[in-house]
């Protein structure tokens, strides 16, 4: 039942070329950082990867879009991805953007063993009706296309077709976590996390604190043990903020 690694490296040895992989976080919120990271060493290529965003330029995910190793992306986010948008429009990578719920209730019925499920996001637009642009060629041509998806009406509305999604290899980061597998996250944290451990036929998790079997409360795991096949102590590293918001100072009584 000990699900330890000693290493992210360990952790991601046996990644394929070509795997697909969901990968929890959001921005660089909640991201697997070391498990990305020891993915990019480890070297494997034309993966696809399921995320709500590819990361900044040299953070995240962005370490392997840089290196040329992914040849397709699920996601609903381009962001702040500079070297995202020009492979996209360049034609070296295809994306298929998806409505950000839709994304999540992909992951969360690929997960449930929900092959499929109607939603009413997209009806009337690109979404449903096919045509979004998914790889671009040299010429800038659309090279691919999105398909048209099946449409049908349940009452008074109309809702589309959307498949849920399995991923070979899910990477999630916990704040917390035990031998066992199971997972806690922490505020923010706790975005995509859940529902990309759970459409992995294999989930790795990095953890900032391990403890031991029976230390976290039933009632406060946010992912069972049972999605989760190796679990990884997270190095001690500083969190980064990808936009820095704050409020102005007091304004000072002039008189």
């Amino acid at each position: 039942m000990d699900k330890t690694v000693e290493s992210a490296d360990s952790a991601v040895r046996d990644i394929p070329p070509g795997a697909r992989l969901a990968i929890g976080g959001f921005g660089i919120c909640g991201i697997p950082s070391d498990l990305i990271e020891a993915l990019g060493r480890q070297g494997a290529t034309d993966l696809e990867v399921v995320s709500n965003n590819c990361g900044l330029d040299a953070v995240g995910l962005g370490i392997l879009l840089s290196a040329g190793r992914i040849r397709r992306m699920i996601g609903s986010y381009v962001g702040e991805n500079k070297e995202l948008a020009r492979r996209y429009l360049s034609g070296e990578i295809e994306i298929e953007l998806t409505p950000q719920g839709t994304l999540a209730e992909r992951l969360r019925a690929g997960g449930s063993g929900i092959p499929a499920f109607y939603t009413l996001a997209g009806v009337g637009t690109q979404v449903a009706e096919g045509g979004l642009p998914w790889r671009y060629a040299v010429d800038g041509s659309v090279a691919v296309k999105s398909p048209e998806k099946e449409v049908r009406a349940f009452g008074d509305c109309e809702y589309v077709l959307e498949e849920g999604i399995v991923s070979d290899y899910a990477l999630v980061r916990a704040a917390k976590g035990d031998r066992h597998g199971n997972l806690v996250y922490h505020r923010a944290a706790r975005n995509f996390n859940p529902l990309a451990a759970m459409s992995g036929r294999i989930t790795i998790a990095e953890v900032e604190e391990l403890v031991e079997p029976g230390e976290i409360d039933p009632d406060n795991v946010d992912t069972p043990g049972i999605f989760v096949r190796r679990v990884v102590l997270a190095r001690p590293a500083e969190k980064l903020i990808e936009r820095r918001t704050v409020s102005p100072g007091p304004v000072k009584d002039s008189l």
